[in-house]
């Protein structure tokens, strides 16, 4: 009878935008040596999934989007959130506004930007690792209707055959075991193009990993004619595959730029299944886990608040993209631009504390507010109970003629949105955050 070995897990837990001292970091030092000074996109190439995918693609990445940043006997997380672990070692990193067990605020956030259906609450009662992993459940619909939308992925795959059609190469091993003494058949092999391929068996095996959760079918129920595709063309689905499925997709990964987006639901679905192997502590050695861009998460939340009165230009998509001067010279993306041409405003998000709001931050916001000819900008950032809001007027003079004095027509504001803590449930931060929501858009006049 086998024995399971039993892993005693190392675990950390940090903050985000916090500063921990590397000695805290002993007993994860074989994973935080491998992610420490690593943006996103070079974690994203050694496993690790990436949330939002394209954010490996930008080109705005700092040390912002660092899981880690080394300086000197520190290291300091950014704005990245999430699981990751190495072998038997784990890191957790919580917003900075958990103050116990759950991470309630990113939760909240997943739930309005993904539009998780009302089950959400299911996958709570978990540990953080697990929680985190339960979430990959709930991405898999969006990721398989945008992969979708290009069709269903079709590629050339061998099969071996035996019978009298003889359409291909000649497998001889093959045809003496099976074919002596010889009865009219030959065994052989041909390419094919097909649908059902590894790729898709693999999309398949997902399909019928989350049926099985409590909670599957609903969590599915968005992609009903999708899944009727891919079930329609993996004909030669068997459950017992499963492995050799996994093992097929890790060594051929989808390759050609026209479907990233299959190369991003591969990934995911890799992540889903192979979860209860990491979990066991298997001896698998790759960095894992998934992990989530705050400032990204954070933006597009706002956006879910305040969309009905402010444009989203959306650079990490591509999307409303706007020009300094003309010649189409300047790319530039403000993160919101106030539908009101009459008295214009310009609102930039940042997820980061307010004491971190400062130098480049209030130059693109002004270049912004002067391409706009806005007299107004905000800077909408999530607040820890007892911080308050802030306004700046811009000066005018010089110190040379030392006659600096603030302007009253031109102003930056600080607004945040105040975030619940001290809470006992998750229904209970959804009603009070909905309570400072209100509060918010009242301080933005929507």
């Amino acid at each position: 009878m086998d024995r399971l070995k039993v892993v005693q897990m190392k675990l950390l837990k940090i903050k985000d935008n916090s500063e921990t001292s590397i000695n805290d970091f002993s007993e994860v030092r074989s994973l935080s040596s491998r992610i420490v000074n690593k943006t996103l996109g070079q974690l994203a190439q050694e496993g690790v999934f990436v949330f939002p995918e394209f954010v490996a693609h930008s080109e705005d990445l700092t040390q912002d989007q660092m899981i880690l940043h080394g300086v000197n006997d520190v290291y300091r997380s950014g704005n990245v959130m999430g699981f990751i672990g190495y072998g038997d070692e784990r890191l957790v990193v919580e917003s900075r506004f958990c103050t116990g067990e759950d991470d309630y605020f990113t939760q909240y956030m997943l739930y309005r930007v993904l539009d998780f259906p009302n089950i959400v609450d299911l996958v709570f009662n978990s540990n953080q690792e697990n929680r985190l992993f339960n979430f990959l459940l709930f991405l898999f619909p969006p990721y398989l209707q945008r992969a979708m939308r290009k069709g269903l992925f079709k590629q050339y795959i061998r099969r071996s055959y035996n019978d009298g059609n003889i359409k291909g190469i000649i497998d001889t091993a093959r045809h003496i075991e099976k074919n002596t003494p010889f009865i009219g058949k030959v065994a052989y092999s041909q390419r094919e193009f097909s649908y059902d391929n590894h790729l898709m068996e693999l999309v398949r095996h997902t399909i019928e990993f989350i049926k099985m959760k409590p909670y599957g079918n609903k969590i599915l129920s968005r992609v009903k004619d999708e899944m009727k595709l891919v079930i329609s063309a993996t004909q030669n689905y068997e459950l017992y595959d499963r492995q050799k499925v996994i093992d097929e997709n890790k060594k051929n990964s989808v390759r050609h730029a026209y479907f990233k987006e299959y190369l991003a639901l591969q990934r995911l679905c890799l992540l889903i299944l192979q979860h209860q192997k990491y979990q066991i502590g298997s001896g698998i050695r790759q960095i894992y886990g998934i992990l989530f861009d705050g400032a990204w998460l954070w933006e597009e939340y706002v956006n879910s608040l305040i969309g009905e009165a402010f444009y989203h230009p959306m650079n990490k998509g591509g999307q409303g993209a706007q020009r300094l001067f003309n010649g189409n010279i300047g790319l530039i993306y403000p993160d919101f631009i106030s539908k009101d041409k009459s008295t214009r405003k310009i609102a930039d998000a940042k997820y980061k504390p307010i004491d971190n709001i400062r130098n480049k931050d209030y130059l693109q916001v002004l270049a912004y507010m002067f391409r706009f000819e806005a007299k107004t900008g905000y800077y909408l950032y999530p607040e820890s109970e007892g911080d308050s809001d802030l306004e700046l007027r811009l000066n005018k003079g010089s110190t040379y003629e030392g006659d600096v004095e603030a302007r009253n027509d031109v102003c930056v504001k600080k607004i945040g949105l105040r975030i619940p803590s001290c809470v006992t449930s998750f229904n209970a931060f959804v009603s009070q955050i909905e309570v400072n929501e209100g509060d918010f858009k009242q301080k933005l006049a929507i």
